[in-house]
């Protein structure tokens, strides 16, 4: 049995912007096969340290790609406090999760519900809260660049 849910992607995680939204789908599917990797195989370090290596390089791309499109569509110029926080977001799950591998390599190994209510709730908060602002500036955005001068 499963100590987390296993997310499911819906409507309420969508963005509006196909390769976020993409992305996002990926990771949902990324925590998913933590959750059950961690509750069908023995746990270690190594188990961990992949689990979480894995996760932090997929999420920097992810996180690049999201930061790309705001710079090249203005989103800083249009909503500085919004990007700045979008921007502390990643840098902080970035940095939990340096925390955390560091914390498994010195002996300190994070325990299941830990680590799976770390993402589970960082990735849904951040989906709902921050990444739906910045889904819902591209698409204006976007629309408006495809809209022919009268």
């Amino acid at each position: 049995m499963l100590e987390h849910d296993l997310l499911v992607w819906n409507d309420e995680l969508e963005t509006g912007v196909a390769e976020i939204d993409e992305q996002h789908r990926i990771l949902v599917n990324s925590i998913n096969e933590t959750n059950v990797r961690l509750n069908t195989t023995q746990v270690n370090a190594a188990v961990l340290e992949k689990i979480t290596q894995d996760l932090l390089s997929y999420a920097l791309y992810h996180f690049e790609t999201e930061e790309e499109l705001m710079q090249s569509l203005g989103y800083q110029e249009a909503s500085p406090e919004d990007a700045q926080t979008h921007q502390r977001q990643h840098r902080e799950f970035s940095a939990t999760v340096v925390s955390v591998r560091e914390g498994i390599k010195a002996g300190r190994l994070i325990s299941r519900e830990d680590l799976l209510g770390f993402l589970n709730g960082w990735l849904i908060q951040h989906i709902l809260l921050t990444d739906k602002k910045l889904g819902a500036f591209i698409v204006a955005q976007r629309a408006l660049l495809a809209t022919p001068p009268k």
